[in-house]
């Protein structure tokens, strides 16, 4: 059951599954009847909202609009639970974006406890976390982990902690490539290992090192947990979460390139601003997540 106009749910749906035939299946009417809505919809605000081309994406309105029915899908599934509980089945995903050492350190702690005590369903988009909020100014989802502290308008901020990243190699590359220390010459020769071409955190550290221009070999790898065992095995140097990389560095299996030198990146949850159980239940539990795992925020 649905309270939100047919039209939006028809909107909606077209931009989360990528098609009209795929948005009719999963509102059991014809792609025809969802073609139907969505030109219904776009004649009564005179806007395009859908750009029909394999996947359909939200034109500029379109993305306005989404934004604005985001938090209308939560407050909804919300009053169905409180007058039809007996009809109350699965929630509709939630749709929150994360950056990927998040996912794959501290934030699926969260989501286990948000689904085992409110039966939550999620819909996770990774993105850096200095892009993420990109996915809210653009209607694709409620919520973002990010690292912009300053809130969108119609948003709400909340600290989750600091991020802190080793910059990491192997002991025969650092022998290969970092012998007579970590300089501007020693970063210009030795490959770095890089998480796709949005990553900047490498090069930050690498200006804490030396203001010289470098330009090393990269190697780009999009996968987290995977840096630390492409640097193990001795394919470049790169900057990991913390907290993958103490059994590596127990093991001896990698070094830190420069001791004492790291590079932190501050955390937030940004959100729409509504007054949502679902989005009070949803920062609470990340924030607990996240304070077992990151370094607390400084005032």
């Amino acid at each position: 059951m649905d309270l939100l106009n047919p039209q939006l749910r028809a909107f909606t749906a077209v931009l989360e599954e990528g098609s009209f035939e795929a948005a009719a299946r999963k509102l059991y009417i014809t792609a025809s009847a969802v073609s139907q809505r969505i030109k219904t919809l776009e004649d009564r605000l005179g806007q395009v909202l859908v750009l029909r081309q394999p996947p359909c994406r939200p034109t500029p309105a379109g993305e306005l609009l989404l934004r604005r029915v985001r938090p209308m899908q939560v407050l909804e599934a919300e009053a169905l639970a409180d007058f039809l509980p007996e009809k109350n089945g699965p929630c509709r995903p939630i749709a929150i974006a994360v950056n990927s050492d998040s996912l794959d350190t501290w934030f699926l702690a969260a989501l286990s406890q948000l689904s085992q005590e409110h039966g939550y369903l999620f819909d996770v988009r990774v993105d850096d976390q200095d892009h993420t909020l990109e996915l809210i100014r653009n209607g694709s989802v409620l919520g973002a982990v990010t690292a912009e502290p300053t809130p969108l308008q119609g948003c709400e901020v909340q600290a989750l902690g600091i991020m802190r990243y080793q910059a990491i190699a192997s002991p025969k590359f650092m022998t290969n490539h970092f012998a007579t220390g970590v300089d501007a010459s020693s970063l210009d020769q030795a490959p770095m290992i890089v998480f796709n071409r949005k990553d900047e955190l490498q090069w930050r550290f690498i200006r804490q090192i030396t203001q010289a221009r470098v330009a090393p070999p990269i190697h780009y790898l999009p996968t987290s947990t995977g840096f630390v065992k492409a640097a193990a095995l001795g394919l470049g140097w790169c900057l990991a979460p913390e907290s993958l990389v103490y059994e590596a560095l127990d093991a001896q299996e990698l070094m830190l390139i420069a001791p004492g030198r790291w590079l932190d990146v501050p955390l937030y949850w940004q959100h729409a601003a509504i007054r949502s159980d679902t989005l009070q239940h949803l920062g609470g539990a990340l924030r607990q997540a996240a304070s077992i795992s990151l370094h607390p925020v400084q005032n």
